[in-house]
């Protein structure tokens, strides 16, 4: 197989993988066509924005300059490290097997002592995930990545090995609602502190870090549902002083549209299921950071069993050649939407951090090259008025997740909050009239059309 090409240089050993992305702002340049009110203004900037920043640079020696498009097709096999060096098949090859045998006592011992890449044993890594793992660190711009069974199986192998047993762990009100509990209820049990602060406010950020020992802050930037963004930068900044490590679950931005350990963070984590596979048939989660983090945090996941088959990372590593392209329509017909909802009489609040009536706004554009395919809103209804305005809706699925080619719908007071007491939803800000709409890949015109007959039976 001929290699002399640069882009195979897409897939780079561990200490040359820094690859220096150059963003295309062709997802940014459709806003003439828009006739939506703000949708235009925000297009254009951040257009300007990212051309600035796409200024060309001289590359450092033995690094490419390769966008995401690029990554998603290529890291990972073009250039094979992971074992697969043999095959010629431009598919990524599923190995099933789930023990791997030696030639001999010496090709073990060279194995053993890390002078002969090689795998031992499935739940300790196989070709198939390693291939995945590469294209997932090249699109974080990591050292490592640890790809496991489910995004909640990534959150606590975190948890567990980064925070000590009689520790401290800091996170939001605003975090995933599994990892709170499991947070709450769990690492309480081990004798883990934790402490929960409002994302509004950093000045309370401090005042914990200035307390004591943190080991680690964790949280999700955008959040869900309410699509608060955390400035990555300045709470890096502000955890490193104390010598706390910072975790950003960045599901609902994707490696597309947001790259944590570039802002300055040390670990970040996905549930794949979501934009990374991107097609709604396959369960997983991913973590990503420095090779000695990845290294702490893999043996504990190797000790909790949560071990990806094959077939699901070959599954994933097929969806995300699609990826950049996924995004990049979600990312304009969310954007088009939120600005149509916005102006809409029927509408009493929408949240989306491109969005320039967003709170958040400023922070999402600072650190994000896309705003995401979530747009949350409150209609001018009430419960059972809400419930009627999703039952008209033809085009999304009723259904929970989000980031597949599939438009969803939820109604999160009848879907995730259902039976929860009003003192429970008002504390995480759910009212009976908030809906979560994950857009697909769908025509955009469609998706309007239907919305908007959707609320005209309300």
């Amino acid at each position: 197989m001929a290699r002399s090409s640069s882009l195979v240089k897409a897939s780079l050993p561990k200490q040359s993988r820094q690859l220096r992305p150059r963003r295309s702002p062709k997802q940014f340049q459709r806003a003439a066509a828009l006739s939506l009110p703000g949708a235009e203004e925000i297009f254009a900037a951040a257009a300007a924005e990212h051309l600035q920043k796409d200024a060309p640079a001289a590359p450092a020696p033995g690094y490419i300059t390769a966008s995401d498009e690029t990554l998603v097709v290529h890291a990972g096999e073009k250039l094979r490290k992971n074992g697969m060096e043999d095959t010629d098949s431009i598919a990524t090859p599923i190995v099933s097997g789930t023990t791997h045998w030696f030639k001999n006592s010496a090709d073990l011992i060279a194995f053993k002592e890390g002078r002969r890449h090689s795998f031992e044993y499935g739940r300790y890594g196989n070709p198939t995930v390693s291939v995945l793992e590469e294209k997932i660190s090249a699109l974080e711009r990591a050292e490592a990545t640890l790809v496991t069974s489910s995004g909640m199986n990534a959150i606590v192998s975190t948890l567990l090995a980064l925070v000590p047993p009689g520790g401290h762990v800091v996170t939001t009100t605003d975090c995933y609602s599994e990892a709170r509990a499991f947070i709450r209820e769990r690492l309480s049990k081990m004798g883990i502190r934790s402490t929960f602060v409002d994302l509004n406010n950093i000045e309370t950020l401090k005042t914990v870090l200035d307390q004591g020992d943190v080991a680690l802050f964790y949280t999700d930037s955008p959040t869900n549902p309410h699509l608060k963004c955390i400035d990555v930068k300045l709470v890096a900044e502000l955890c490193h002083q104390k010598g706390t490590l910072v975790c950003i679950d960045s599901t609902l931005a994707s490696p597309i549209n947001q790259k944590p350990l570039t802002l300055g963070a040390d670990i970040v984590v996905h549930s794949a299921t979501k934009y990374i596979a991107g097609h709604h048939d396959v369960i997983a989660g991913c973590i990503s950071g420095p090779e000695a983090l990845i290294k702490t945090i893999r043996a504990w996941h190797q000790d909790l069993g949560g071990a990806i088959s094959p077939d699901a990372a070959y599954m994933i590593i097929r969806g995300l050649k699609t990826m950049a392209l996924r995004v990049e329509t979600q990312n304009r017909t969310s954007l088009q939407m939120a600005c149509l909802l916005e102006n809409h009489p029927k509408i009493e609040h929408v949240y989306y951090p491109g969005l320039k009536s967003s709170p958040w706004h400023h922070v999402a554009k600072s650190q994000m090259t896309g705003f995401g395919g979530i747009v949350s809103f409150e209609v001018a209804s009430d419960l059972h008025g809400v419930m009627r305005f999703i039952d008209a809706l033809e085009v999304p699925y009723i259904a929970t997740s989000l980031g597949g080619c599939e438009s969803l719908v939820q109604q999160p007071a009848v879907m995730s909050f259902w039976g929860q007491s009003n003192e429970e939803k008002a504390r995480n800000g759910i009212k009976d009239n908030l809906v979560r709409f994950s857009f697909g890949i769908e025509k955009f015109e469609n998706l309007r059309d239907d919305i908007l007959q959707a609320l005209e039976k309300i």
